[in-house]
């Protein structure tokens, strides 16, 4: 036996080693070889070492002598025998080249909201928003949930792509079919429930109930949330396919894009529907069911359509919660809103909300994307559990250690300041929130801009790695949840920002039809 490793030895010193046709050929097979093999010439004692040595890479128990000895053979049978898939690695990314990606559909989805802004300071005029108040309170609601189901797709199909989950023609229309279908049930009932949320919270502090004004309601609330999430579902999935072929890490600009139009699409639809149903509230006051009803029968279609991938399938039972609950905080920062925009102390604020909430939510969506594709490349949910801690990270950690994460948090962070100039440039370009643009109200904006990022950046850190290790999906449950506190703490913020700007004296305002 000691024959066989001196001849190795020798063979590995010059260079050379047995051809590999008679190591096909000879023998039975590497489990066969006997005794004598080992004693003969040299070439014969190396041909076993080799073929042992593939048997090994097959995954063939051996005793431990041939284990030792067939792990020194060369890579290339390794690599020649492991036809598998190999795993993904996480794309290596500076500062500047997130900041790059990130930009460009940062500011196109702030001007979006910019976009929503100015729709929203027009139709606050309108008789159904103000015999109907309560539509207010959809507002960051159906706003909120754009964020809670079109920024959670873009999240799942981002980490499915960079993963390779969607590589064949196959695996893609299975993802699409699933994921769309998916939507459509979730948006049917959370825009239900948010109508019933918005009735609730206006009959509070009023005590007064009208029901063909919760009929309006319902059937605005729930047309909007489906066509809404039809139209941007489709936009989502083409901006995945696209920036995947193009090179572009999709968590950069899957989630921004999805709000570029996703505010303005849903604002416009939610003040167009509830329009033109009130037109008919004298007349045909039926028809407020009957659209319930059409939308409601739909229901049935996408869920055998959602249970047919096994990735939806999960959702569509255990996806509920977040969405539900993200929309109820929402509607509290709809009730902010619905308490403050007739408020002459708070002219501006009908323009301002859907900026400020989107500019959060847009930010802290990316952050919670590109963590949890960076946990789906090291495992499943629940598996590693070093990397996701159950106890809150220092500050400190989340945004001045030297990992990717925290790097993309402090380019995100950054951000806010140069792109809400940017905004509330536009903004007085456009003469829009009927208020003057003072250096103090700047500064007071900025500051509840910057507060509400720094809060959501951290919560991000801590909830998407909780999650993880908790064994659920980052992309399905942590997103609703981080928007709809961004929604919520945006307009308490802006609403406390002028609230002390009215009690120094600092409101110029100029209230306009």
């Amino acid at each position: 036996m000691s024959t066989k490793p001196e001849a190795k030895d020798t063979h590995q010193r010059n260079g050379t080693g047995p051809p590999p046709s008679p190591c096909s050929s000879d023998g039975p097979g590497p489990l066969a070889a006997g005794p004598s093999e080992f004693l003969g010439p040299d070439g014969a004692g190396v041909e076993v070492v080799v073929i042992e040595s593939r048997a090994n890479a097959k995954g063939v128990r051996e005793e431990d002598a041939l284990l030792e000895n067939g792990s020194q053979s060369n890579d290339s049978d390794d690599v020649s025998t492991d036809h598998g898939p190999a795993p993904p690695s996480p794309l290596k990314e500076t500062s500047f080249s997130i900041g790059l990606q990130v930009l460009f559909p940062f500011l196109l989805a702030g001007f979006g909201t910019v976009a929503a802004g100015m729709v929203l300071d027009i139709v606050q005029h309108w008789e159904v928003f103000q015999k109907v108040t309560e539509v207010f309170i959809l507002v960051p609601a159906l706003l909120g949930l754009k964020g809670n189901l079109e920024m959670t797709l873009a999240s799942r199909l981002s980490t499915a792509a960079n993963i390779g989950h969607m590589d064949t023609p196959k695996e893609l229309w299975r993802m699409i079919t699933g994921n769309m279908a998916l939507i459509q049930v979730q948006a049917t009932v959370v825009g239900f429930l948010a109508s019933i949320a918005a009735v609730v919270f206006g009959w509070i502090p009023d005590g007064h109930f009208s029901i063909p004004h919760a009929f309006l309601l319902c059937a605005s609330s729930v047309a909007t949330a489906f066509i809404a999430s039809l139209v941007l579902g489709m936009i989502m999935i083409g901006v995945i396919i696209g920036s995947r072929k193009i090179g572009i890490n999709p968590d950069n600009v899957a989630t921004p894009i999805a709000a570029s139009l996703g505010d303005l699409i849903t604002l416009a639809l939610l003040s167009g529907i509830s329009w033109g149903l009130y037109l008919e509230l004298n007349h045909w006051r039926y028809i407020y069911p009957l659209v319930c009803a059409f939308f409601v029968a739909l229901l049935p279609v996408w869920v055998v359509l959602a249970r047919r991938s096994p990735a939806t399938r999960e959702v569509l039972y255990s996806g509920w919660e977040p969405v539900i609950i993200a929309m109820a905080i929402s509607s509290v920062g709809g009730l902010i809103l619905d308490k403050t925009v007739s408020d002459p102390n708070f002219a501006g604020m009908a323009v301002f909300t859907p900026v400020i909430n989107g500019v959060g939510g847009n930010l802290v969506a990316v952050q919670a994307s590109r963590i949890s594709t960076f946990l789906h490349m090291n495992g499943m949910p629940g598996e590693n559990s070093e990397q996701a801690p159950r106890r809150c990270p220092s500050p400190c950690t989340t945004f001045f250690s030297p990992d990717v994460n925290s790097r993309s948090a402090r380019v995100l962070f950054l951000l806010v300041v140069p792109g809400h100039l940017v905004f509330l440039y536009t903004i007085s370009c456009m003469q829009g929130g009927h208020t003057t643009l003072t250096l103090i109200f700047i500064i007071f904006y900025m500051t509840a801009a910057l507060l509400q990022v720094l809060i959501l950046l951290y919560f991000a850190d801590w909830m998407v790695h909780w999650m993880w290790g908790r064994g659920l999906d980052p992309d399905n449950f942590s997103i609703p949840y981080l928007t709809a506190l961004g929604d919520l703490l945006g307009t308490g913020l802006l609403a406390l920002s002028f609230h002390v700007l009215w009690l120094i004296g600092d409101r110029d305002t100029d209230v306009g039809d």
